[in-house]
């Protein structure tokens, strides 16, 4: 385990940093699809989401402490993996749009589902994470393999019951925003309402709303490159560019 120590803000004790774990592989021969792009921790801090440039999300779910294990919190073990984005062509302006991960945003948890928008240089997506502990028997349109069964041959009614799975975890895409950045994007930002996120390229920042993928605003468009911005409670926009910070 690899160590580190920081001193104290004006000479205080010392902080000590520790290597806790080590996700992927550490030697040097790495595929350059396995390079990761981006990484972003939930508002909890219980999931992490890496992006790769194979246009790949794995998340990771950090372990609750056991009694078998009393020390395991904290660590961080293969939640989801998913494909979010892949390489696409612009027939248009002849340009390929390769399927890298730039970034991702969490959104706040509404329920027991988790919600995160990915990016690469052209199109955000919205995911919808969710998991399944339960599976349904006992329908009466259908039998247990999936196939229709014939109504007029239904003499009794069943009710039916949910019955313990492993678990399972699914990421389907809710929305899709594309068709709005001429420039690549480099990062996206999510609003306090909920309901509104930011994306910015070198010369544009857009705002969206996560119901709304046909049209967004354009709210900055000035002669100055957009390396990355943050938008707070008050829905003032931060952006910090080469050469200024614009509030």
């Amino acid at each position: 385990m690899l160590k580190y120590t920081f001193k104290g803000v004006g000479g205080g004790n010392d902080f000590q940093w520790c290597f806790s774990q080590v996700k992927g592989a550490i030697d040097e021969d790495v595929a350059e699809a396995d390079i990761i792009s981006t990484v972003e921790f939930n508002y909890s801090g219980d999931l992490l989401a890496t992006g790769d440039k194979g246009g790949r999300v794995v998340i990771f779910q950090r372990e609750q402490e056991s009694k078998n294990r009393p020390h395991s919190r904290g660590e961080y073990n293969v939640y989801s993996t998913f494909q979010s984005h892949e390489p696409e062509f612009d027939y248009l302006k002849s340009l390929e749009i390769e399927e890298k991960i730039n970034k991702i945003r969490w959104l706040p948890q509404q329920n027991a589902a988790h919600s995160l928008l990915s990016t690469n240089d052209k199109t955000i997506k919205l995911w919808k994470i969710s998991q399944r502990d339960k599976r349904a028997e006992g329908y009466n349109l259908k039998d247990e393999d999936g196939r229709l069964r014939d109504p007029f041959r239904i003499t009794s009614l069943r009710v039916p019951v949910l019955l313990p799975m492993d678990r399972m975890v699914e990421a389907s895409p809710r929305r899709i925003f594309a068709n709005a950045h001429t420039y690549h994007i480099n990062s996206i930002s999510v609003n306090s309402d909920h309901e509104t996120y930011l994306s910015a390229d070198d010369l544009r920042v857009n705002l969206w709303h996560l119901e709304i993928t046909d049209r967004s605003f354009s709210i900055l468009f000035k002669h100055k490159e957009y390396t990355t911005f943050n938008l707070n409670v008050k829905i003032c926009v931060c952006v910090c560019t080469c050469e200024y910070v614009y509030l």
